[in-house]
């Protein structure tokens, strides 16, 4: 039976559902990537009613584990190397002595882990991370009351934003960041409201929204989880999948424009050596060149091309393989709990060893669990963006080879660095822009969730860095943009030079596409001008192109 309270909040959100069209709706099994960045770009949110029972069911059991007498972390002891400290005595009954304990506890569990430092981070971020964590909430282990996961879809929809510092974590559970969202649900702390920033209480007031008062486990529940990683992690996803599609036309569009050798990504060639990924993107590859004068007889084309070249459907295979494994990871984390402790709901003990059955109750509505666990431990998806970075490097050298190779008679048969007539320098100067960036990404792949030193009195001594992990690869992905505007814009003038020379030198349609929408802004270089409004206007192409 549900308590008055959640039976409200149950009506309110099926009230939501039916009159919310357009809104994203959670239910703690299903996120997507796309799903947190619509909402992380300002959707509002709907929660399922029977995610929102889920909660109250865990909560109802951590509770029912309290009076039991179970020693549970964050809620009847201490947290951290305070675990061995009494906090609140749930023996017997929850009395209002006890609520009132507990209510102090979890404010001050809130004031002592907020220590984010440096800028705050920007709001789509920040509401990707709310996002993530209310998703979270509605598996039902994190023990928080509903009024919790309430506030959280109250802040989402009323567009009040907490103000979290980007730094602070080392990826064991976004601590010192996330307890600023506790700290604003409070009414304390600053808010971005309405494009400015107000106090969180001004804010509160204007929305018509309560604080909450946390007791039980809803402290832990708001800091102890890797939401703001893993939210930083579903809007990387979205980015990386949008430059994976445009790389593998660019890269059409630049071997047009070297007159390159089709030969390595034929479907025999690659049946030879048979990797999956790189099988998929030669095959994708064909697909795009279909109808190109590639392939079509030339005695000045090359047996061999160059190895950014040649090797491309091995390079692009492996953005391809790191992004659908890095989907897999982050689906698990959006839909799951990353709690410690974790309730378990409906579960029975698999043994009857004392110390594997200890942390289970029968309670008035069935069977569960209240269990310690390490299941914030996000290394899984951290090596696994780790490895996205390097195959991003590795692209981001292989385009920026491409770059100066176009550049070279001995490569294209076309004028030194693509010029005309009517230009001094072309190309020449802008080999060092894409090496500077392909530079970068290669320092930014450097492996960093092994830098960590013991804290937490020497009883978390490993680490992650699990947000420094993603906010580099975003980097990456984000300098990547820029690397590959370059290459199109050089690969086009290839083309169009190629063209000129009156030897009927076709595109293949899919290219074509991207060829004349690069036209609309930005010219044939015939004469020589500034390169940097060009370079960014080809980079918001290729961030918002679909073919």
């Amino acid at each position: 039976m549900l308590n008055p309270v959640t039976q409200i909040f149950s009506a309110i959100l099926l009230l939501q559902a039916l009159t919310c069209h357009a809104a994203v709706t959670l239910e703690g099994k299903s996120a997507t990537p796309e799903m947190i960045g619509t909402i992380a770009m300002g959707e509002q949110v709907v929660v399922a009613p029977a995610a929102m029972r889920q909660v109250a069911k865990g909560h109802d059991l951590l509770l029912e584990a309290a009076v039991e007498g179970q020693r549970i972390y964050g809620l009847t002891v201490g947290v951290g190397m305070n675990k061995d400290r009494q906090m609140v005595d749930a023996q017997g009954k929850l009395t209002t002595d006890v609520i009132e304990a507990s209510t102090r506890f979890n404010a001050a569990l809130l004031h002592a882990h907020s220590g984010g430092v440096g800028p705050d981070m920007d709001v789509r971020t920040a509401r990707a991370a709310m996002a993530t964590r209310l998703n979270q909430m509605l598996v039902g282990a994190s023990g928080v009351q509903p009024a919790v996961a309430e506030k959280y879809v109250q802040f989402l929809n009323s567009g009040i934003t907490p103000s979290i510092p980007i730094e602070g974590s080392i990826g064991e559970a976004d601590i010192t960041i996330l307890s600023h969202v506790g700290l604003t649900m409070m009414g304390e702390g600053d808010v971005y409201y309405r494009g400015v920033k107000v106090a969180a209480a001004t804010a509160l007031k204007a929305a018509g929204i309560e604080p909450i008062h946390p007791w039980g486990k809803d402290a832990l529940g708001i800091l102890s989880s890797n939401a703001y990683s893993t939210g930083m992690a579903a809007l990387a996803l979205i980015d990386l999948k949008q430059l994976s599609h445009v790389e593998k036309v660019v890269y059409a569009m630049s071997l047009q424009g070297l007159n390159g050798n089709v030969s390595p990504f034929l479907e025999d060639t690659l049946a030879l050596h048979p990797y999956p990924h790189v099988i998929r993107t030669g095959a994708a590859l064909r697909d795009i060149l279909t109808g190109s004068s590639l392939w079509q007889r030339d005695d000045e084309r090359a047996l061999q091309d160059p190895l950014s070249f040649r090797d491309a459907p091995y390079l692009l295979a492996e953005i391809d393989k790191s992004y659908d494994e890095d989907r897999r990871l982050i689906e698990i984390q959006l839909n799951s709990s990353d709690d410690n402790p974790g309730v378990a709901i409906g579960v029975k003990p698999k043994s009857d060893l004392w110390q594997a059955k200890r942390s289970y109750l029968q309670e008035k509505d069935g069977y569960g669990a209240v269990l310690p666990n390490a299941n914030f431990e996000p290394l899984p998806y951290a090596l696994s963006f780790e490895e996205t970075g390097i195959a991003l490097a590795h692209n981001s050298l292989a385009s920026a080879q491409r770059i100066i190779k176009m550049n070279d008679p001995r490569f294209t048969h076309l004028s030194r660095f693509l010029g005309t007539d009517n230009t001094l320098h072309a190309f020449g100067a802008m080999e060092k822009p894409p090496l500077a960036l392909a530079e970068e990404n290669k320092e930014l792949a450097m492996p960093v969730s092994m830098d960590y030193l013991s804290a937490a009195g020497d009883i978390e001594d490993i680490a992650t860095n699990a947000p420094r992990v993603i906010r580099r690869v975003q980097t990456e992905i984000d300098n990547s943009f820029d690397l590959v505007a370059i290459e199109l814009i050089s690969a086009a003038q290839a083309v169009e030079l190629r063209q000129k020379a009156g030897k009927g030198f076709t595109l293949s349609p899919d290219t074509q596409k991207l060829f004349d929408a690069l036209r609309n802004v930005v010219p044939f270089r015939d004469e020589d001008r500034s390169f940097t409004p060009e370079f960014r206007a080809a980079a918001t192409l290729l961030k918002n192109y679909q073919n």
